[in-house]
């Protein structure tokens, strides 16, 4: 057998000999870990240097603050999004109602939607002067605000019912792919025990998807803690808000490092819960009962509480939204066109498209390495290479740009005394800045795809290739690339979408008087002209509904043995 196919099965003094051995595969890798983890060093190295009354000044000023909110709003949304995803998971898995095959991948649509902008869009619709509180005045007859109570949107309450509407697909989409592993037999035994439809998921198929639904746990609350856009403009003091206020606002990038250093606790803390919550409760399913769900027949009333239950996520998260959006941009089209959004659709489109081109080049080269040399040394490396997207965009843009000064700075130095020419900044506040940070927190979407799309390929083809007298490039180039085109695709959409919708990185990152759609929205809708840039986030949104179908299809067909007429 072909000795990288047996290489984690050697003695572990052997593993360590090929990890050491230097090749293009391993110094690759080795370079990629080096690249992430460097903006994560830097903040960690400049928070343990401070500037002491920066952090006086913020200890005993504004930093509770911070940690409250963030710690509230984490709460909130964690609530709202299990409120929301885990019971409609369970419904469209595993009970049959008028809309199901609709809802089932409709849920995921809401996922396109940034929470940015459906924060702009409700506030518009129910702040004082919008139309609904104006309508409840004129159908009541209410003259002021005096004459009646209606909660502020812009709260930490209203902060809160936005995250929840756009990321319970998170929640939705981990949970029912667990409901669609699980075993027929066992839910079958629960019934037969005498346990109801709502008592077998109490108490069979929710402890049995726990797993699942701490990970999308873990990815909703990464979402909100990278969230700038929403806090912002709710007026909501959070973490990411505050290393943005302390940067910018205060000209000090030591405290907003310090900051950042605390943020990046927390998702390490959040990282860590999540791992321990997983260890060693994977659940086996029993062999052979991967039969066909039967479901659960609702008829009447509970079929007509079914269907609503599942199309209010999708009116509220995606519907309202899209429609407000799309009158406004036809409506002010021609406003929109004087905006140049065509020239931040092509900004936007030209990062996001680098970012996707780089980020599954360097995935294929690390799943590929990864197969090479795999060992519990390059698995270290590939997790470290993967971790940026756990960290939020501000902290990666604070931590980016202190090595890239530092990089300018010291090639500046060198051209002055070495030939008297000044090179100024030539990473620092560029395009490049912001691809390379897009990559960074990116890698790990691709990674994980094209990594699960090459775990698919057996090994006896890399055999079969090299004793034909091919290497590893050859038959990456000839054989592993053409099987891994739906992967490479599916990497690609996802980076890309991700990247069109970034913003807090953006913001901190881009060059002086550079604008994506992202940013464009922002500023204009922060300034309460959502009309002019309706259409921009509708581009957006629309961008953002291709990996819902991607997803969508992904788990459609995920259970084995699973008939989809």
């Amino acid at each position: 057998m072909e000795s990288a196919g047996i290489a984690a099965h050697k003695p572990s003094g052997q593993g360590l000999a090929r990890f050491t051995r230097p090749d293009i595969w391993t110094v690759g890798v080795i370079l990629v870990a080096f690249i992430v983890a460097m903006p994560l060093v830097a903040v960690i190295g400049l928070a343990l240097s401070p500037e002491e009354e920066i952090w006086r000044h913020l200890w005993e000023t504004v930093f509770w603050g911070y940690v409250g909110n963030t710690l509230a709003l984490g709460v909130g949304v964690s609530v709202g999004t299990l409120m929301i995803g885990v019971p409609t998971a369970w419904l469209v898995t595993m009970c049959r109602f008028p809309g199901r095959g609709l809802f089932e991948w409709a849920l995921l649509v809401p996922l396109a939607v940034p929470a940015y902008v459906i924060a702009y869009t409700y506030t518009d619709i129910l702040e004082y002067a919008g139309p609904f509180q104006a309508g409840l005045r004129d159908i009541f007859g209410w003259e002021s605000a005096k004459d009646y109570y209606f909660p502020e949107i812009r709260s930490l309450g209203g902060a809160t019912l936005m995250f929840s509407l756009v990321l319970y697909p998170y929640i939705y989409l981990l949970a029912r792919a667990a409901f669609l592993a699980q075993s027929v037999a066992v839910l079958e035994v629960s019934r037969t025990l005498g346990r109801t439809a709502w008592g077998t998921f109490w108490t069979v198929a929710l402890p049995m998807a726990r797993p699942a639904l701490v990970v999308g746990l873990a990815l909703v609350l990464m979402e909100t803690l990278n969230d700038f856009g929403t806090v912002e403009y709710f007026a909501v003091p959070t973490l990411t808000l505050g290393i943005f206020n302390v940067w910018l606002g205060m000209g000090s990038i030591e405290g907003a490092a310090q900051l950042a250093a605390i943020l990046l606790i927390f998702v390490m803390v959040l990282i860590g819960f999540e791992r321990a919550q997983r260890s060693g409760r994977g659940f086996q399913e029993t062999r052979g009962q991967f039969k066909s769900l039967v479901g659960y027949e609702l008829r009447g009333v509970r079929a007509m509480t079914a269907s609503i239950a599942c199309a209010a996520p999708i009116a509220f998260g995606f519907i309202v939204p899209g429609v407000i959006l799309a009158q406004y941009a036809v409506k002010f089209y021609d406003v929109s066109l004087e905006q140049d959004v065509a020239l931040y659709a092509l900004n936007s489109v030209m990062l996001s498209g680098g970012a996707a081109l780089a980020a599954v080049a360097i995935a294929v080269f690390m799943a590929y390495a990864l197969r090479l040399r795999e060992n519990k040394a390059m698995r270290g490396l590939a997790w470290i290479a993967s971790m940026g997207y756990g960290v939020p965009g501000a902290v990666l843009a604070v931590g980016a740009v202190i090595p890239l000064t530092w990089f300018d700075n010291t090639l500046d130095g060198f051209m002055r005394s070495a030939f008297g020419i000044s090179t100024g900044l030539l990473v620092t506040g560029t395009m490049l800045a912001v691809m390379v940070g897009y990559v960074v927190r990116f890698l790990a979407l691709s990674f994980g795809t094209v990594e699960a799309g090459l775990g698919k390929i057996t090994r006896s083809m890399d055999d079969a290739a090299r004793s034909l007298g091919h290497r590893p490039f050859a038959i990456l180039r000839q054989i592993h690339l053409p099987m891994l085109r739906a992967s490479v695709l599916t990497a690609s959409l996802l980076v890309f979408v991700d990247s069109m919708k970034e913003l807090p990185m953006t913001l901190l990152l881009r060059p002086f008087n550079f604008e994506t759609l992202a940013t464009f929205v922002y500023q204009f809708a922060s300034d309460e002209m959502l009309e002019e840039c309706a259409l921009a986030a509708l581009a957006i949104v629309v961008v953002g509904i291709g990996p819902v179908i991607v997803l969508s299809a992904a788990i459609r067909g995920s259970r084995p043995g699973e008939n989809r007429q």
